[in-house]
């Protein structure tokens, strides 16, 4: 079984989530201060699952990386997708540059030994990525999808009809009782959201 606990830091208030689980402990995502937030509860972490690579989502890789931590994601490090290389006019903080260690693959897969099903949703971000896991009935859905909103289009790569048939495909068909866990605010279910969300009508 996984024990999940959440992690919010960063000037957007990002979540990062630890997930210990017995074959090992990892994080789905890495906002500003989740290294230190590891060190004081003296937690080591093996791997860490990118959800997308949005700056707020990855100003601890780097850091998380010297520690010997083993970075997944679906594309290589890029300014592009950090949006680094649009964000000096914006004033965002300036991430660490970091090498992702192994690409993620759509479709079923593993995380430490916990099978995960792995959908590919842009829209957001042309990363972004959502994180099934079927035994303990949730999902880790990045920007995609939050209560009672979606991610936000606007940014370069964005792209609203995209993102809305990715949230279908990937999401709106997990069963109604699926807790999603997602990168920014409270916690909901997938029922909760084919009802309420005003985006997905």
């Amino acid at each position: 079984a996984m024990k999940i606990s959440t992690y919010t830091g960063g000037m957007v208030q990002t979540n990062g989530y630890l997930v210990e689980t017995t074959e090992g402990n990892f994080l789905v995502d890495a906002p500003a201060g989740i290294t230190s937030w590891l060190d004081e509860k003296g937690i080591r972490v093996d791997a860490l699952y990118l959800t997308h690579q949005h700056y707020d989502h990855v100003e601890d890789v780097a850091a998380l990386r010297g520690k010997g931590v083993k970075v997944y994601a679906w594309a290589p490090y890029s300014k592009d997708l950090t949006l680094e290389s649009y964000g000096s006019s914006w004033g965002l903080p300036e991430v660490a540059d970091f090498q992702v260690d192994e690409l993620i693959v759509e479709g079923d897969g593993k995380m430490f030994g916990t099978a995960v099903k792995v959908g590919h949703v842009p829209g957001h971000s042309a990363d972004s990525l959502t994180f099934h896991v079927p035994a303990e009935g949730l999902v880790f859905a990045g920007d995609a999808l939050f209560a009672g909103s979606v991610g936000r289009c606007d940014l370069p790569g964005g792209d609203f009809e995209l993102l809305l048939s990715g949230i279908r495909r990937e999401l709106l068909t997990l069963p109604e009782e699926t807790k999603v866990l997602p990168g920014h605010g409270e916690a909901t279910t997938v029922g909760r959201e084919k009802v309420s969300n005003g985006y997905l009508k």
